[in-house]
């Protein structure tokens, strides 16, 4: 069956080995060598190049004579062929001294780009972790006093953007009901139904008398609704075409997910980017017709730098294709910050076969992000032995870390992850049997908290997709409207065409999850294996979850700390505690084998290894929130 190659949109074993000791001190410098740094040869020695916020791209790129742009070390390498195959006989290092690396458009590797014979091309903040900080926004400037506090700059029409930061935090979109709190999103209005035959649309929101006022502006505003009534799976965020406040009627410009009134119930959603909802510090508006943004800042608009963000990814690390990967290149050590959401969200498509390619399994459309979609801060495809390592990822519109498609052995390890627009690491494999392309990746020693900030609707600290051999280690994930960890396929996939197989999860710590949402766990997997014997191969140890505790508002079903969905068979857990939820601490069908675990009798708490759980005592940053791991 011919198939179509699922493409990124483009700008433009159970124990974990004990980490590698710190590295040596470059002289200038304090940085440690990467990880996974390639053992050099007797005599080798690494290509240093240099990169300074203060230098010139015209110069020779050497310790005192530094380029300024990580593009141009990329180029230089090319052009001087310095990692050709049977040339590159030691690894190459970028080192980018401290300080700002804005982006105006996305830092791009491709297989030209590559190690090669066994050595590596490292990019690498030289002073130390989080130093060389690589951003992706822009100082908003020109501000002029409006009214009540709000300040309003011309931003111009041509690049449109769907957040913005106030020294290093997010802004919120202004919006009604206003939220309790910056790392909350409830309250929110429900939707409700006026007439039965109404109750399957996706497209027209109704309101209660009195939820809105006939005198808004919201040309160019949005609605974020839990779509499916009482169903809190997924939020769409979907511009408002047009309204009607005497019919109490909204029309939407796309269809979301679910319809809007489903299983006996409405939508939670509320309404954003109106200047008629600015009325909280650290809120904003953008005009996209006039081009022109509306601040409250948290403080003097003299003293605060207000940023907009200008890229969706930051680096984008892509072969030409699966046959032509790049491979062999860290990440190491570099701060990443800011990056873009989009106009609107909807998570894959709403019926098999939507996305209009021919696919043996087309249900998967509707499991896959669509391709408008298919992005992160750090995107990857058609990539083999990538590292990413001691990053600090932060204040991103989207997924921090995208992998689709054919990618092996990615490595993300030793990196903090926080104040995410959606998921914290993503990896989407290929659709289900069209072959087996994403394996072998190690997660590891990662804390990952406030993901989900901007599409909470299944947001996960880690997210598996159809993708198989991978180990999850030793690492905190925390702060989520959804779940802490997952692994996903589709009910409908034949064994031998699901590639979920031989994962192994271990030392894990999981809190704050399933914050505003329902029908869900903390550790969550849907349609892994669906087909008897049901082979015990994937694999779940030494983890703890905390209270799963949802918002008030929510009115699906309960939340559990594991939930195994439509086939979520052929998993082993041992030693795994739960705290409270409101459901079960632990929900399957009988094909799973479970050995000490705190909802059973017996539980024997001495076999549990607290003291390895989360990230460990090398973790290269401090923690947030006052955690110890």
């Amino acid at each position: 069956m011919p198939t179509t190659q699922v493409r990124p949109v483009r700008r433009r074993t159970r124990r974990l080995p004990l980490l590698l000791a710190a590295g040596a001190l470059l002289v200038g410098g304090a940085t440690l060598d990467p990880p996974d740094a390639s053992a050099q040869a007797d005599g080798c020695k690494a290509t240093e190049l240099f990169v300074s916020p203060d230098g010139s791209d015209k110069a020779k790129g050497s310790r005192s004579k530094p380029f300024k742009t990580i593009e141009k070390a990329r180029d230089h390498i090319r052009d001087k062929g310095l990692n050709r195959p049977g040339r590159m006989r030691c690894d190459i290092h970028v080192n980018l001294r401290a300080g700002d690396y804005p982006l105006s458009r996305t830092v791009e590797l491709d297989d030209r780009d590559s190690g090669a014979d066994g050595h590596r091309v490292v990019y690498r903040s030289y002073d130390g972790p989080g130093k060389a900080r690589v951003t992706g926004a822009q100082p908003v400037t020109g501000w002029e006093e409006y009214k009540d506090g709000i300040y309003r700059a011309d931003v111009g029409t041509d690049s449109p953007f769907y957040t913005l930061f106030e020294d290093g935090k997010r802004a919120t979109t202004a919006r009604y009901p206003n939220r309790k709190a910056d790392d909350e999103w409830a309250p929110y209005l429900t939707s409700t139904l006026p007439e039965p035959e109404k109750e399957a649309v996706h497209q027209w929101l109704y309101s209660n008398p009195g939820d809105w006022q006939a005198d808004w502006d919201l040309s160019n505003a949005q609605a974020v609704v839990w779509s499916g009534g009482s169903w809190s799976w997924f939020t769409d965020t979907v511009p408002i075409r047009d309204w009607n406040p005497a019919k109490n009627q909204m029309t939407l410009k796309y269809w979301t997910r679910y319809a809007l009134n489903n299983s006996g119930g409405g939508s939670r959603y509320f309404l954003q980017n109106s200047l008629d909802f600015l009325d909280q510090a650290g809120e904003y508006y953008l005009d996209f017709k006039e081009g022109r943004l509306y601040y409250k800042p948290r403080g003097d608009i003299d003293d605060v730098t207000v940023l907009r963000p200008t890229v969706k990814t930051l680096f984008d690390l892509s072969g030409a294709d699966p046959d032509r990967r790049v491979r062999d290149v860290t990440l190491d050590g570099l701060a990443l910050q800011y990056s873009d959401f989009v106009d609107w969200y909807r998570n894959g498509w709403i019926s098999d076969g939507d996305s209009g390619e021919v696919h043996k399994y087309p249900e998967y459309d509707r499991q896959i992000e669509m391709p408008r979609n298919r992005f992160g801060a750090v995107t990857l495809t058609n990539s083999k032995d990538i590292t990413l390592s001691r990053l600090k990822i932060s204040d991103t519109g989207y997924h921090a870390v995208y992998a689709l498609a054919a990618n092996d052995h990615l490595t993300v390890r030793d990196s903090l992850l926080e104040n995410i627009g959606a998921d914290g690491i993503k990896v989407e494999g290929p659709y289900p049997g069209e072959g087996n392309t994403s394996n072998g990746h190690l997660l590891t020693n990662n804390y990952i908290t406030h993901y989900g900030e901007l599409n909470p609707g299944d947001a996960s600290g880690i997210e598996l997709m159809n993708t198989g051999h991978n180990t999850v280690s030793h690492s905190h994930v925390k702060h989520s409207a959804r779940y802490g960890i997952s692994l996903e396929v589709r009910p409908e996939v034949a064994l031998k065409d699901n590639y979920a197989r031989g994962n192994t999860f271990e030392y894990l710590r999981i809190d704050e999850a399933g914050l505003d949402s329902g029908d869900m766990g903390a550790f969550y997997t849907y349609g892994v294996n669906n087909v008897e014997p049901y082979p015990m191969d994937n694999h779940v140890r030494q983890m703890v979850i905390g209270d799963v505790i949802p918002d008030e508002s929510m009115p699906d079903s309960g939340t559990r700390g594991i939930h195994m969905d439509a086939g979520g068979c052929g998993f082993t857990f041992e030693d795994i505690e739960v705290g409270k939820t409101t459901d079960q601490s632990y929900q399957s069908y009988q094909c799973n084998d479970v050995e000490n675990a705190n909802w059973e009798d017996g539980y024997d708490t001495s076999r549990m290894e607290y003291d390895k759980i989360g990230v460990t005592a090398g973790f290269p940053y401090p923690l947030p929130d006052g955690d110890t791991q």
